[in-house]
């Protein structure tokens, strides 16, 4: 039997709300960049903030959909 590919709930461009405040975390709508594969049986996006410089990589329990 083949393995079917996970499918990523968000897409490319799609604003998201990023939900984790941990140590390094900032809560607020982000923009999907770019889909990644999967890491630790998740899968994961890069996310980018227009108000930080950077770019982060988060997993998709991680995300919301904007209201």
């Amino acid at each position: 039997m083949e393995d079917k590919l996970p499918i990523h709930k968000f897409k490319i461009g799609e604003s998201v709300d990023y939900m984790f405040a941990g140590r390094h975390g900032a809560v607020g709508v982000y923009e999907v960049t770019q889909l990644m594969p999967v890491k630790d049986d998740q899968l994961q996006y890069r996310i980018k903030s227009a108000n930080e410089p950077h770019e982060r990589v988060v997993k998709e329990s991680e995300l919301d959909r904007t209201m």
